[in-house]
C-alpha cells in the first residue's frame, strides 16, 4: 500500500528548473531518503 505517491514533480525558481519530472512512491513501513551532492535539489524536492 502506497503511503506517498508523487508523479511528474517539477519546481522552478524563475527560469531555473531545479527539479524536473520526478516520479516515486513510498510504501507504508518503508524508509526513504534522497541522496546527492550539494545543489542537486534534495531540499527542494
Amino acid at each position: 500500500m502506497e503511503a506517498i505517491a508523487v508523479s511528474k514533480l517539477c519546481k522552478s525558481f524563475g527560469l531555473l528548473k531545479a527539479v524536473r519530472g520526478i516520479d516515486f512512491s513510498v510504501e507504508a513501513g518503508e524508509i526513504f531518503g534522497f541522496l546527492g551532492p550539494n545543489g542537486a535539489g534534495k531540499t527542494t524536492t
